[in-house]
């Protein structure tokens, strides 16, 4: 039977589940202003809607079972995997590093034999998911959000464009990090438990989800071929910017081995904080070559998975169970269906803790929880990431959970049949 505290953290994860799908209500309501439009506003920050619950059920353990088993249940989570990405996101989400990978994206693009606008396009969606499996999800994410944003949504108003963008962006990210044994959090949280290597990972999950994120790509490349072109501005409506001069290569180079850093650090709280710290100086001393850091979006990305840990972690008494009982076959679509309302790398942690499966077993919890990893905010650790970046380009500055679901359904079905053809 589960315990009180349990059976409350499972209504108050429900709860919150419904409250990530009722954001855009929320943001309708803050934008009409009023006495409580900075309420509504708070609401409506999908960031911060597992933190402010997890907060809910600190407060009542701390009141109704007793503190002490508040801090100790608090003190007993593991927190570095929100710690990670908000990390990350702030030095990948520099303009020293953004600049990098765009000469990268540019070279790129001119490999392939279409219209730049298309190559170019192809290349954000396909290259930089596939890169996660490099520099981890969220700094693909990151990387991959950012440059979606500037490029395409912020001088585009077809939402459907940008549904559709979105739904295969979290479906790409989710699959494209499992090429290597490190870079995908529900890959990480049962690779050595499963004694899987990169090699392994490359070899039954990783040229399937190489395919895949490439056929997405190429999909909605060719979907959204109208809108990638993008008519010429009006000279007469065109402000000029004094143009920046262009980073100094050795100033990419120390980015990248600040990245490289907190990436070999990832379980080291410690270090890549230390990291953070030192980039942080860095940054400051050559403002002249920065944007704006991203420490307040990373800081709420952190928060909401800090919320889904606190939560996700006393729903083991009813999801451990259920996975243990269903068949392969049945386990890949309920690991897909699930992931959906849970964080993939809780899922695939739980599912390790399941006694007696056999290999078959395990390659299908782990195939279909990263499946499922693009149709919902909270089915990956990235999708936050992304949702933040790219929340101010939509109406009413939120995305609508339901558009973002059906939206990341056909890039998911084909991510589905890959991972479902023989072993």
């Amino acid at each position: 039977m589960p315990s009180t505290m349990e059976v409350v953290a499972t209504i108050l994860f429900a709860i919150a589940i419904v409250h990530t799908f009722s954001v855009p209500v929320f943001a309708r309501l803050a934008n009409r202003g009023g006495s409580h439009a900075g309420l509504w506003h708070l609401l409506s920050e999908v960031e911060a809607v597992f933190g402010v619950w997890a907060c809910v059920l600190f407060v009542y353990v701390a009141v109704f079972i007793g503190l002490d088993t508040a801090v100790q249940y608090m003190d007993s989570r593991n927190f570095t995997e929100p710690a990670f990405v908000f990390v990350i996101m702030v030095i990948a989400a520099s303009r020293p590093i953004l600049e990098l990978v765009s000469v990268i994206v540019r070279l790129l693009s001119r490999l392939v034999p279409v219209r730049q606008e298309y190559a170019m396009f192809f290349i954000i969606m396909a290259f930089v998911p596939l890169s996660g499996s490099l520099i981890t999800e969220p700094a693909a994410m990151t990387l991959a959000a950012l440059m979606i944003r500037d490029r395409y949504f912020s001088k585009s108003n077809l939402d459907g464009f940008k549904y559709l963008t979105l739904g295969v962006l979290f479906v790409n990210i989710s699959i494209g990090g499992v090429l290597t044994a490190y870079a995908a959090p529900p890959v990480l949280m049962v690779a050595q438990t499963f004694n899987w290597d990169s090699a392994y990972m490359f070899t039954h999950f990783g040229w399937r989800a190489a395919i895949a994120v490439i056929i997405n790509a190429a999909l909605l490349t060719w979907l959204s071929r109208e809108a990638l072109v993008m008519p010429e501005p009006d000279p007469s409506t065109v402000v000029t910017k004094a143009k920046r001069p262009p980073v100094p290569p050795v100033v990419m180079v120390i980015h990248m081995l600040f990245l490289a850093g907190v990436v070999v650090f990832a379980h080291h709280p410690v270090i890549f904080m230390a990291l953070l710290m030192m980039f942080i100086g860095y940054a400051h001393a050559y403002a002249r070559h920065q944007n704006p850091l991203m420490i307040r979006e990373g800081l709420m990305v952190g928060f909401f998975l800090a919320g889904l840990v606190v939560l996700g972690g006393l729903q083991k008494w009813w999801l451990q169970d259920l996975l243990g009982g269903l068949p392969p076959f049945v386990l890949f679509w309920g690991a897909t269906a699930l992931t959906a309302i849970t964080d993939n790398a809780a899922l695939t942690y739980l599912g390790s803790l399941v006694e007696g499966t056999n290999e078959f077993w395990r390659y299908m919890l782990v195939a279909g929880a990263v499946t499922g990893g693009g149709l919902t905010v909270i089915a990956n650790a990235p999708n936050p990431a992304g949702f933040s970046i790219l929340k101010g380009t939509f109406p009413d500055g939120a995305i609508s959970p339901l558009r973002l679901l059906l939206s990341a359904a056909i890039p998911t079905l084909i991510a589905a049949g890959m991972f479902l053809l023989p072993v």
